[in-house]
C-alpha cells in the first residue's frame, strides 16, 4: 500500500482507537509525512520497505538541518508509533524503529513568572478597550487554573460552575477533569461575560465558547500567544512568555506554597506524576525549609 493510504489509516487509528486530541493526531501525522518525503526522495521507498539504516540516515539528516534534540525526539516518537501500528495490523513483519533511540534530553524547564511579574502583566491590560476585560479574564484563568492553551480556547460557558468554584476542562485525549478556579478569575470572567461578551455579534456554532474574538468566533491558539506576547512587551517583561508560562507558574507557585504533588497532578491533568515533577523545580532554600520543618531530626 502507498504512504497516503497507510497515513490515512494511521490517522483513524489515533482518533478512534487511541482517542487522541486533534492537535496530537496532527503532530503524529506530520512526523510521518516528513519520513515519507525523505523515503520517496531517497529511493521511492514505501513504508514497508523502510529499514533501520534508512531511519538512521533520516535522523542524521534532521541533525544536519539544525533541528533541536527535542524536535528530533518528537518526530522519532511519532514514527515509532506509526510502525508499531503497522506491525500491530500485520502490514510489516518486523519493526525497523525498534533499535532507533531518541536523543538524550535533559529536563528543559520553561521560564516562570513571579507574583510581581504577573501583577505587572495584569496592570498592562487596558480595560478601556473592548478586548481589555476579555484579556484580563484570559490571563486570570490561565494562572488560576493552569490550563493548556487548547483547554482555554475550548472552554465553554456550559462548563463553568463558578458558584461552586470549578470549571470543567476537556484535556488531552478528550479526557475531562474538574479544576478549581480562584475568586479573581471568577470575578473577571463574570465581568467579561456579562458586560463585554454580550455586545458581540456571535457567529453560529460559537455561542457556547467563552472566549471570542471581535468577530464573535472562537479564539485561536495563535491569538492567545499573540495577546500574551504583546502584554509581556508592554509590561517590560523580557522573558519568553507564553500560555504555558502561566501553567508552569501555577504549578510551581502551588508546590512552593506547600501543595501536595498529587493534587497538582490532578489539576494539571497529567496521567503520570513524573510529568508533574517537571513543573516542580524547587529552589534550594525552599528544599532546606521543607527539611527543617518536616524532618524529625532537623
Amino acid at each position: 500500500m502507498s504512504w497516503d493510504l497507510f497515513i490515512k489509516q494511521f490517522n483513524h487509528y489515533l482518533k478512534l482507537e487511541r482517542g487522541l486530541a486533534d492537535n496530537s493526531i496532527q503532530a503524529y501525522v506530520q512526523d510521518v509525512i516528513k519520513l515519507k518525503q525523505f523515503a520517496l526522495a531517497t529511493g521511492e521507498l514505501q513504508p514497508e520497505q523502510v529499514q533501520q539504516e534508512h531511519l538512521s540516515l533520516f535522523i542524521q539528516t534532521l541533525t544536519e538541518c539544525g533541528m533541536s534534540a527535542y524536535s528530533q525526539a518528537r518526530i522519532i516518537s511519532g514514527i515509532k508509533s506509526f510502525y508499531k501500528y503497522l506491525l500491530f495490523e500485520g502490514h510489516i513483519k518486523s519493526d525497523p524503529t525498534q533499535l532507533i533511540d531518541a536523543p538524550q534530553l535533559g529536563r528543559k524547564l520553561p521560564d516562570t513568572l513571579d507574583i510581581h511579574e504577573i501583577e505587572l502583566l495584569l496592570k498592562s491590560i487596558d480595560h478601556s478597550t473592548p478586548e481589555g476585560p476579555r484579556n484580563r479574564a484570559i490571563i486570570e484563568t490561565l494562572y488560576s487554573c493552569g490550563l493548556r492553551v487548547s483547554e482555554l480556547t475550548g472552554l465553554r460557558i456550559s462548563h463553568l460552575y463558578l458558584e461552586a468554584g470549578y470549571v470543567r476542562v476537556i484535556g488531552k485525549g478528550d479526557k475531562e477533569r474538574l479544576v478549581p478556579i480562584g475568586r479573581e478569575a471568577i470575578k473577571y470572567i463574570n465581568i467579561y461575560k456579562n458586560e463585554s461578551r454580550v455586545h458581540l455579534n456571535i457567529k453560529p456554532g460559537n455561542e457556547d465558547f467563552l472566549f471570542l474574538n471581535r468577530r464573535g468566533a472562537q479564539l485561536t491558539r495563535v491569538m492567545i500567544f499573540t495577546i500574551i506576547k504583546n502584554l509581556a512587551l508592554k509590561a517590560g517583561i523580557h522573558k519568553k512568555v507564553s500560555p504555558h508560562t502561566f501553567r508552569h507558574s501555577f504549578a510551581t507557585h502551588l508546590i512552593e506554597g506547600g501543595a501536595d504533588l498529587r493534587a497538582v497532578q490532578e489539576m494539571l491533568g497529567h496521567e503520570s506524576i513524573t510529568t508533574t515533577e517537571i513543573y516542580t523545580h524547587l529552589d534550594r532554600s525552599y528544599l532546606q525549609q521543607v527539611m527543617k520543618e518536616f524532618h524529625p531530626r532537623s
